[in-house]
C-alpha cells in the first residue's frame, strides 16, 4: 500500500432492480465507476443468450426447445462500467442484443427456468469474484440472484416518465407505442413463474420520476456509503 492510502474498503455488492426506463442502467454504471466498483448489466446477459437463439433458429415458441440449448452459448460479460462489454462465443453482441427483435423476445426466453438457471450461475460467479465488490442491475438480484447483497435499491418511476426516457434513447419511437410495450413488458416479467421482477421486502425504493439522473447516482452512492461505513 502506498503511503497515505486510505485502507480499502471491504468489497460490498449492491442489487440494483426495477423496470425498464427507471434509470437503472445509467445510475448503476455512473454509482460503480464514482466508488471503483465492477458492474454487470443482467439484461444484457438475457438479451445476449436471447440473441443467441434467434441467430441460431430455435422455436422461441418452445419453451422446450430453448430449455434444450440454454447451456450451448458461451456468454462472457466484461464488469468494467466505464466500457461493459458482452460477448457470445466469442463475437461482440453489445450493438445486435438492443435491437427491437431481441427486446421483444427476451421476457419469452428469460421466462424459461434453465435459461434463469444458467445466468443466475453466470451472475452469482461474477458477483462473488468481484475483489473490490461490484453493482449489478436487473429485475430479481435482490430477490433471487443475490438475496445476500450488502444493498438492495429498487428503482421506480411511472409508466409516463419510462416511456419519455426510453423513447429519448430510441431515437423518434413513438410515445404511446414505447409505453405500452413497457407497461406489458412489466406485466410478463412481474407474473413468471420463475424469479419474477419484484421488489426485495429490504430493499430501499427511490422514485425517479421527479428526480434527475445526477440526484438518483447521488442518492444512491450516499446508501452505498453508509452502508460501507456501518451505518
Amino acid at each position: 500500500m502506498e503511503n497515505g492510502a486510505a485502507p480499502t474498503a471491504k468489497p460490498v455488492i449492491v442489487a440494483i432492480d426495477g423496470p425498464s426506463g427507471t434509470g437503472k442502467s445509467s445510475t448503476s454504471k455512473a454509482v460503480a465507476a464514482q466508488l471503483g466498483l465492477s458492474y454487470l448489466d443482467t439484461g444484457a446477459q438475457y438479451r445476449a443468450i436471447t440473441w443467441w437463439m434467434v441467430h441460431n433458429g430455435i422455436d422461441l415458441a418452445d419453451p422446450t426447445a430453448i430449455a434444450a440449448v440454454a447451456g450451448k452459448p458461451e456468454i462472457v460479460s466484461g464488469t468494467d462500467p466505464a466500457a461493459p462489454t458482452i460477448t457470445v462465443d466469442g463475437v461482440d453482441v453489445a450493438a445486435p442484443i438492443r435491437t427491437p427483435e431481441v427486446t421483444s423476445k427476451v421476457s419469452a426466453v428469460s421466462a424459461v427456468p434453465e435459461v434463469r438457471t444458467r445466468i443466475t450461475e453466470l451472475q452469482r460467479s461474477l458477483a462473488t469474484g468481484a475483489e473490490r465488490g461490484i453493482v449489478v442491475e436487473g429485475r430479481d438480484i435482490g430477490t433471487t440472484v443475490l438475496p445476500d447483497a450488502d444493498l438492495k435499491v429498487f428503482l421506480t418511476a411511472s409508466p409516463e416518465a419510462r416511456a419519455a426516457r426510453r423513447s429519448g434513447e430510441l431515437k423518434g419511437a413513438d410515445l404511446h407505442a414505447t409505453r405500452e410495450a413497457l407497461i406489458k413488458r412489466d406485466a410478463a416479467d412481474s407474473s413468471r413463474k420463475t424469479s419474477p421482477l419484484a421488489k426485495a421486502d429490504d430493499a430501499v425504493e427511490v422514485d425517479t420520476t421527479e428526480l434527475t439522473l445526477a440526484q438518483v447516482i447521488e442518492c444512491v452512492v450516499t446508501l452505498v456509503e453508509e452502508k460501507r461505513a456501518g451505518k
